[in-house]
């Protein structure tokens, strides 16, 4: 079974930009959205700004991957919680979140690992990710999908 699995931690915000959370932070993302982004109508607003961190190293188990994630933010904690705890204030829960997908059968991709690789099916957090997620408030987001393809 071929599995391709990728982490990362985001940052959303309708008023606070990406390059506003890069500056407070200190901390340079992966990848943005900015609002207002993925369309030409005046009407349509994407919901948010979103600030993403990001590892898809491949053959790493999810905690691995989570690993290196948080370890990218932890020298910036303070910065981290503070930012998290003024956007739950200003806009409400659920600005911060740790997202873990997980591909099962994705046959347009190579797989993450060999079979004498590593296990890459168990995973679990460890105090410290829980401490982390607890201290910025962030929610745990997990998906997986089966893309085995149907016989439709």
């Amino acid at each position: 079974m071929s599995l391709t699995q990728h982490v990362y931690f985001a940052i959303s915000s309708v008023g606070t930009t990406a390059d506003e959370i890069t500056q407070l932070l200190g901390v340079e993302p992966d990848e943005v959205t900015v609002r207002g982004s993925l369309t030409t109508s005046p009407h349509t607003i994407p919901f948010c700004h979103c600030w993403k961190v990001f590892c898809r190293e491949p053959g790493l188990p999810v905690d691995e991957q989570i690993d290196q994630v948080i370890g990218r933010l932890r020298p910036r904690m303070e910065a981290l919680t503070n930012l998290t705890t003024r956007l739950a204030t200003e806009e409400g829960p659920g600005g911060a979140i740790l997202q873990v997908q997980r591909y099962f059968n994705r046959h347009d991709e190579q797989p993450s690992g060999s079979p004498d690789d590593t296990n890459l099916f168990g995973w679990h957090l460890d105090r410290a990710v829980v401490d982390f997620l607890a201290a910025t408030g962030a929610d745990l987001d997990v998906g997986e999908y089966d893309m085995t393809p149907s016989d439709d």
